[in-house]
């Protein structure tokens, strides 16, 4: 059909793009699936010992890979698990479901302070059961900033968090001053064993032997392998766990950037194939965009089946909406379920309706331009009529009758005010100004209206 596309095309075509999204998500699965560690030597004086790089910014993919490790450890009968630190800090949400992980595993837990356990970092470090640091290194400066990195200034917000440093610090027995007084600039602390006084307007930030004197570090490492003979293991098997390249790459697909990227491109590129279609490209876009931030999600531990299902089922509805008038009840019906899915699929529910609100906008302005630019193309051309009525096929437009202007003639019956006159041997339908002629009459065409013949009684001069 011209201009537009039926129902079983579209889903014909939304099937073949599902196809092509596919292979993706199924190397995805067979990632996750096929990590494993390699287990500790059969020999009873062997111990394993799992070392978990925490090496980047604490964000929402980095927890699900802290878990499978920790868990992996768990599994293995592990000795010891490392964390070896090495960030400037992240998102603090992210910090305390990391946090929690490694307060509730079954191995004992030591962080290797490698470089820098910074803000979210420090809280992470604070969680395990010891902590070595490595000469160079620091800990601390743990003050909350916005996404422009701009300090928050919130004292709730800033009193929430000093309290969740405090409570961690506290379980470790260190002193939980300290870690208040690495989020709180307005709190005086006084550090007697490195005497010095914490003043308001600073930030603590201790160095590996200032950690150690105040209790924040156990001990001083030169490599991570002096750090696992202090933890009293010996003869060691250290196994590494990493990243595999799906949990990197789903790190990186649920920055909340990305994530509205990946909206913007499955919104506008789904809509452009649903209102402009005939082009197939934009719509696998829109599969694609919408596919890679699921696959992130999930691999990323945080969507899970329902949210997808209740996605598909609302792009599903909006298809549905277009091709069947439902009265607009499909169109809610869908958008409830497409932004429903989006949401649960994600690892914050405000940054999730944030990315979702600037990606629908944006792909509503390139939507509105593509549309413009191919309107030949438009679904909405289904409901224009083409078909032209022409003079070839037997059609004809109404007659001028401007002609007929100032000319003079008889009426032929009674204008009441309508009737018929004779105009130059011509029968025409003609009506007054409002007034009534006899039949027999003279007449002359007073104005043309479109063809509205005007005409009134002309005088005769005796």
């Amino acid at each position: 059909m011209k201009g537009g596309m039926d129902l079983h095309s579209w889903f014909k075509r939304f099937g073949l793009a599902f196809l092509m999204v596919m292979p993706l998500l199924m190397l995805g699965w067979s990632g996750i699936a096929d990590l494993q560690a390699n287990a500790a030597s059969n020999n009873p004086a062997q111990k394993l010992v799992v070392v978990v790089p925490v090496k980047q910014s604490i964000e929402s993919g980095l927890g699900q890979f802290v878990e499978r490790a920790i868990h992996k450890a768990e599994d293995l009968h592990a000795s010891l698990i490392v964390l070896n630190v090495n960030t400037p800090g992240g998102r603090v949400d992210s910090a305390l479901d990391i946090g929690n992980v490694i307060m509730s595993s079954t191995v004992p837990t030591l962080a290797y302070v490698e470089s820098e356990a910074a803000s979210a970092g420090s809280y992470i470090s604070l969680s395990a059961d010891q902590i070595v640091m490595k000469p160079g290194s620091m800990i601390g400066a743990a003050a909350l900033v916005d996404g422009s990195g701009k300090p928050v200034e919130n004292a709730k917000t800033i009193a929430a968090w000093a309290s969740m440093m405090r409570s961690v610090a506290e379980q470790n027995h260190r002193n939980g001053d300290i870690a208040e007084g690495m989020v709180d600039s307005q709190k005086v602390v006084e550090l007697k064993p490195i005497q010095k006084v914490k003043q308001q307007g600073e930030i603590i930030s201790l160095s590996a032997n200032e950690a150690l004197a105040v209790g924040y570090a156990d001990h001083i490492a030169n490599t991570l392998e002096e750090a696992v003979s202090y933890a009293g293991i010996d003869n060691p098997v250290i196994e590494h766990v990493n990243q595999t390249f799906f949990e990197k790459l789903a790190t990186w697909l649920t920055h909340p950037v990305i994530a509205t990227l990946l909206l913007f491109m499955g919104i506008a590129g789904v809509a452009i194939e649903m209102f402009v279609p005939g082009f197939g490209i934009p719509g696998v876009i829109g599969l694609l965009g919408f596919g890679l931030y699921f696959f992130g999600n999930f691999v990323a531990g945080f969507a899970e089946q329902g949210s997808i299902v209740l996605f598909v089922l609302g792009i599903v509805l909006l298809v549905c909406e277009v091709f069947v008038p439902s009265f607009g009840i499909l169109g809610i019906l869908g958008s409830l379920s497409l932004i429903a899915g989006v949401v649960m699929a994600a690892f914050d529910t405000s940054d999730a309706l944030l990315s979702l609100g600037i990606a629908f906008v944006a792909a509503l302005i390139v939507v509105v331009v593509v549309a413009r630019i191919f309107k030949h193309r438009g679904i909405w051309n289904r409901f224009i009529l083409k078909d032209s009525l022409t003079s070839e096929q037997g059609y004809l437009s109404s007659e001028d009758k401007s002609y007929l202007l100032h000319k003079e003639g008889v009426s032929l019956t009674t204008l009441r005010p309508s009737g018929t006159v004779v105009i130059d041997d011509e029968h025409v339908d003609v009506v007054t100004d409002g007034t009534f002629i006899e039949a027999n009459r003279p007449i002359i065409v007073a104005k043309i209206e479109g063809t509205r013949v005007v005409v009134r009684e002309k005088l005769i001069k005796k």
